[in-house]
């Protein structure tokens, strides 16, 4: 089974723009154990501020500013909502 693409997203958002691509994929990124491939960022002023990834070797993690974190993927529903929760509190400045 080739890899699907779920969703490709575009659009501006606060003060920059989003882009989130999943894909579903037929086997997992290794250390990763779910069948999606993801990319979901938050640009402001050519900086990424919030971003979601995951790749071979380095699995699920996120970007908070310049601070890379372990994320625990649950599902691709619950990755966009944790990820435009992060983007509300880097608006609100929290």
């Amino acid at each position: 089974m080739p890899a699907t693409k779920l969703i490709h997203i575009k659009e501006s958002h606060g003060d920059g723009f989003i882009e989130i691509v999943i894909w579903k994929i037929p086997n997992p990124l290794l250390p990763s154990e779910h069948s999606f491939k993801y990319s979901l960022v938050y640009i402001v002023d050519g900086k990424r501020v919030v971003g979601y990834d995951n790749e071979r070797g380095k699995g699920d993690h996120k970007h908070l500013n310049d601070e890379e974190l372990e994320y625990d993927f649950v599902s691709p529903a619950q990755l966009m909502s944790d990820f435009m929760a992060d983007i509300e509190g880097v608006i609100d400045g929290k």
